[in-house]
Order: C-alpha cells, then structure tokens, then sequence
C-alpha cells in the first residue's frame, strides 16, 4: 500500500494498527473470519470502476460483458455449493438480503414468525427499532428454559395463534444446530412460508457439517463473511418460482448498482467453500469450539444450552461475578476479542448483559486446532479471574501476541516496522 501510505498517511496509520490487531491478537467474535488472500484481492480489483444496475443479459449500463460473466459464475457457484434452484449474489449484506425477502413476499403489517432477539435471533428477525420490526408485526419464540433449545412446542402454538405469513429460523447467537425440517412441518401446517437465515453457519451448510434448509425453505438468506470465509455481503437461495419476484425486489426494488468487486469475491470464496479443503476446515471449526467449550465450562463458566454444536457459544461470566461489558474490556485488554452477549432469560440490559459470545472461525482459518483451544480457553479463564489486574493483562497480552503470531493470518503481510508504535 505505498501509494495509500503518501497519499494518506492518516488512513495508511490506521489500517497498519487494525493489521496489527488481527495479527497480534485471538479474534473470537463469532460474527468474523478472515478471508484468503484470493477473495482479498478480489474484493481490491479494478471491478470497483464499474456499474452494472440490473442482471447479467439485462443492464442498464453498457460495457458490462466482464462483469456479467462474474456474476453469472458467482450464481451458478451458489447454486452448486448449496444445491440451489437460484441464486441472487446481489445483496450488500445479510441484511438486505432479509429485507429482499421480506419485501417480496410481505405487506407492511403482515405477521412474521421469528427467534427473539434475547434468545439468539437477530435484529432483521423483527426487533422493534428495526425495520423488520416497524414495518411488520414481530410475534417471537424463544428457547426452553431448562436446555435452551429452541422450543417447538412454542412455534407451533405460536404458529396457530398468530397464523404468520413467515416464519423465520436462523439465529446470530444459538450454539445448536437447528433442525430446519420441524420449522418447515410447522409453516406447512399453518399455511406460512418459511424463511431460513443461516449466515452464521453457512459455511457447516456448505461443508455438509450440518443440514441444509435449501430443501425446505421458501428462501435461504444468508452472509458470505462469517464460517463461509467469504467477503462481508450477503446473498439468497430460493425455488425458480420464486426467482423473478426476488430479482425485482433486490433491483429495482431495494438497491442500485451491485458492489461488483465484492460479487467478484463471493464468486471466489463460493468455489473455495467447495473443495475438500474446506470441509475439513468446518469440521475443525467445530471440533475447536467442543473442545473450547469444555475448558470454559471446567474452568468455572456456564455455557447456554451446555455446551455447542457449531461454531460458538454463550458464556454466562456472572458465574464468575463479572458482567459481559466487563468480561469482554478484560479480554480485549489481554489481546482477546469477543463480543458482550445476551444470554437466554438475562436479567440485565443488552448494553451490559451476563454473557459473552465466542466463536472459532477465524482461529481455525489460521491452522488452530484442539490442543491450541485448550490454550486459549487457558488465556480467557485466566483474563477473566484477573480482569481488575491491568499489569496481569498487559503481560498476558505479550503472551498471546507472541503465540498468535506464529499462526499468520491469510493474505497480511507484516506490519511496518515504522507504522503503528506506541
């Protein structure tokens, strides 16, 4: 980046600081990964020039016949990789992706089905400062409170009561692997459709680690970030039926111009999620967070559910008298970064919850494996009985930071000496 660094030492600087973050620390946000240098550069390439408003054969701008191409193989890799009738690679996140599919099949005021936001679910699943939340009426199950398995007793009942015209499964912090039939038996019974939102475990989809709601869902969203590898946008599966109407709701409908540089990496980060590579990688991603998770919970923490089935869980810290807004400035001071979490049934506000969330992705993208999650579970157990002590932390951190980087992250180079001292 020598021309950035002349041209904008500012930003230069900051880039070359996050770049030390991630080499020198344990990014165990559950939401993040670290892509290959393949899907980086892509994502860097000279496609950012080009607008391309419209569908491959369909544009509204001419001298798209380069970008057509990639667009095309990014939906025909889709399609492939998870066995897809049709796929749109259009949406900039997973978000909109959500929103693409609640604009096509929903009126404002129309009932959807969904996970509460406290449970696991997510802010598109009908939060109430969310648009899912204000154009729709939000009607939400949760989990058991003995397990803290999802509880299909309830969305059943629910289903009944409330009659929605979608149901929506899929979660952003539900360590279980979700059985996506049992949703698609409940929306046929009550005459709903069923949405599944599987951006935190897309790639256990694609690696065949866990099942595929592609069989029976109406619409499959998710990200391509997260245990996919890919880069942070988001995209959507469904029958050829309703293939038109989702084309027309993602454009014109809800957005311009596609981000052809990013639909350039999903292209590739959908052919890397298909080599056999890959479904070694996911199945260690979860291999990792058993095993992190059993040192947690020997180590005094108490897990949602008890335990995990893909690549995270929720701790409850108050086990060990912290908060989550405490545990997580602990961690992030030993050079660990995890995000502050609800955990089912909380008793304290989101802003300061009981929890944290952990995930494994991006440690297993950079090579470890079950032994170096005794190690890192080692490291957050000895943060947290120490999160009042700043010097235990900093000398944690040299710790961790010597340790992490013998495992490189993909596509980073080393920092410049010159950029980023303290």
């Amino acid at each position: 980046m020598s021309v950035l660094e002349s041209a904008d030492p500012a930003v230069w600087e900051s880039i070359c600081l996050e770049q030390r973050r991630q080499t020198d620390g344990l990014e165990l946000i559950a939401s993040e990964n670290y892509t290959s240098a393949a899907v980086m550069e892509a994502a860097g390439t000279v496609l950012t020039n080009k607008y391309a408003e419209g569908y491959p054969g369909r544009r509204y701008y001419g001298g798209c016949e380069h970008v057509d191409a990639i667009e095309d193989l990014a939906r025909r890799r889709a399609c492939s990789l998870f066995d897809a009738e049709h796929a749109n690679v259009q949406p900039h996140a997973g978000s909109q992706a959500n929103m693409a599919v609640y604009l096509t099949v929903l009126q404002p005021g129309d009932t959807i089905l969904a996970l509460d936001l406290a449970h696991g679910g997510h802010l598109t699943h009908g939060m109430h400062l969310n648009f899912s939340g204000r154009l729709y009426r939000a009607v939400h199950y949760g989990v058991r409170p003995d397990d803290h398995r999802i509880d299909f007793d309830q969305v059943a009942a629910l289903a009944r009561e409330h009659r929605p015209r979608l149901i929506v499964a899929g979660a952003s912090a539900y360590p279980r692997e979700i059985d996506h039939a049992k949703f698609a038996d409940i929306a046929r019974d009550n005459d709903a459709l069923l949405m599944v939102d599987m951006a935190h475990y897309a790639g256990l989809v694609a690696a065949g680690i866990h099942n595929s709601p592609v069989p029976v869902a109406d619409f499959v969203t998710s990200t391509s970030h997260k245990t996919l590898r890919g880069p942070r946008s988001g995209f959507v599966l469904c029958r050829q039926d309703r293939a038109r109407d989702l084309d027309r709701t993602v454009f014109p409908g809800m957005q311009g111009g596609p981000l052809m540089h990013i639909v350039a990496a999903k292209a590739v980060c959908f052919a890397e999620a298909a080599q056999p590579a890959f479904r070694e990688y996911a199945r260690q991603i979860v291999e990792n967070a058993r095993m992190l998770a059993d040192v947690l919970q020997s180590g005094g923490l108490q897990l949602a559910s008890g335990g995990t089935d893909n690549h995270l869980m929720l701790c409850d810290v108050t086990s060990i008298g912290l908060t989550g807004r405490i545990a997580e400035t602990a961690l992030d001071q030993a050079g660990i970064t995890v995000n502050k979490n609800m955990i089912p049934f909380d008793q304290r506000k989101p802003l300061d919850p009981s929890g944290i969330r952990i995930g494994t992705a991006a440690l297993t993208t950079r090579g470890m494996k079950a032994d170096e999650m005794k190690r890192v579970g080692s490291w957050i157990l000895d943060a947290l009985q120490h999160a009042d002590d700043t010097d235990h932390l900093q000398r944690l951190r040299q710790d961790i930071a010597d340790f992490a980087r013998c495992y490189p992250v993909p596509g980073i180079d080393p920092v410049p000496s010159q950029a980023g001292q303290d």
